[in-house]
């Protein structure tokens, strides 16, 4: 199966092309198309002809959507829309995956954790609330337009490589520059008391894979490890992998406004219709984070 990739140059899209037989979204040089671009992006789809596509490409990053929201509606929601109409215009007949995100679910009350699917979405952000409309214009593809779509909602996901715009990353990178020496004690937070259900980005591509040739069409599927942990939990045992004192220090200006306090999920349909299990552990997941910021800062 050939597998066309858009978000490839991202930190997921480096792991799927990594697994051979995919290729990404680019023109006749090489180069990453735009998703605005819609004639490079038809171009890209009439020469590769792919059997299937995995559309990883977003701005995904909340803060940023906050301080740009139209540019986040264009590539989330338009993007798209560009996207599906190039694959219909080509007569694609092979599985299109979506990935959405968890953030849809937005801030949920006790009682409706942990999220599954039927669990009604609450975006909190503009970011959130392209993927929700994003998802609706794949389940109408799929219904209208007859195209095979299944719908991705990944959870928070770490793993080696990953942008410090991400706390685990961020948190790791300046704990191992404390083990190098190369930075003072000093760890700048933001608010340690909110949980996240994490999930190592090798498994989270292994959920993708089994979706492609196991998800059933016009599904949609969290992809989550089902355990709540708090970040301050994930700060502590980081310094405790590298063997380092910390010191924490509070920053007003990575304190996410109109966030979720709590976020954990059920992935019990993944698991029923694909076989999927988590194969990496908590500890080994940061610790490869935390060794490859040493690496790499070496």
């Amino acid at each position: 199966m050939k597998l066309l990739v858009t978000g490839h140059r991202g930190f997921v899209g480096a792991y799927v092309l990594a697994n051979g037989n995919s290729v990404g979204l680019c023109d006749d040089d090489g180069q990453a198309v735009n998703l605005l671009d819609a004639f490079a992006v038809k171009r890209c789809i009439e020469r590769e002809r792919p059997d299937a596509v995995l559309h990883l490409a977003a701005q995904s990053f909340v803060p940023d959507s906050f301080r740009d929201p139209r540019a986040t509606y264009d590539t989330n929601f338009t993007g798209t829309h560009g996207l599906l109409d190039a694959l219909k215009a080509s007569c694609f007949k092979g599985r299109f995956l979506f990935v959405s995100s968890a953030d849809v679910y937005g801030a949920l009350p006790e009682t409706e954790l942990p999220a599954r699917e039927t669990t009604y979405a609450r975006p909190l952000n503009p970011y959130a609330v392209s993927k929700i409309a994003a998802e609706t214009l794949c389940g109408y593809w799929q219904r209208a337009e007859g195209m095979d779509v299944v719908i991705a909602r990944p959870f928070n996901h770490i793993g080696p490589g990953q942008s410090t715009r991400f706390a685990i990353s961020d948190f790791a990178k300046t704990i191992a520059g404390i083990r190098l020496g190369t930075v003072g004690k000093l760890l700048e937070v933001g608010d340690l008391d909110v949980t996240r259900d994490f999930t190592d980005v090798r498994d989270v591509v292994d959920a993708y894979r089994l979706l492609l040739t196991h998800g059933k069409s016009g599904e949609t599927y969290n992809i989550c490890s089902g355990v709540e942990r708090h970040l301050g939990d994930a700060v502590r045992l980081l310094a405790e992998l590298a063997g380092v004192d910390i010191e924490l220090k509070p920053d007003a200006a990575r304190f996410r406004k109109a966030g979720q306090r709590r976020a954990c999920g059920s992935s019990d349909k993944l698991r029923a219709d694909t076989g999927w299990q988590p194969r990496i552990d908590w500890s080994t997941s940061l610790r490869d984070t935390l060794n490859y910021w040493e690496n790499t800062l070496k």
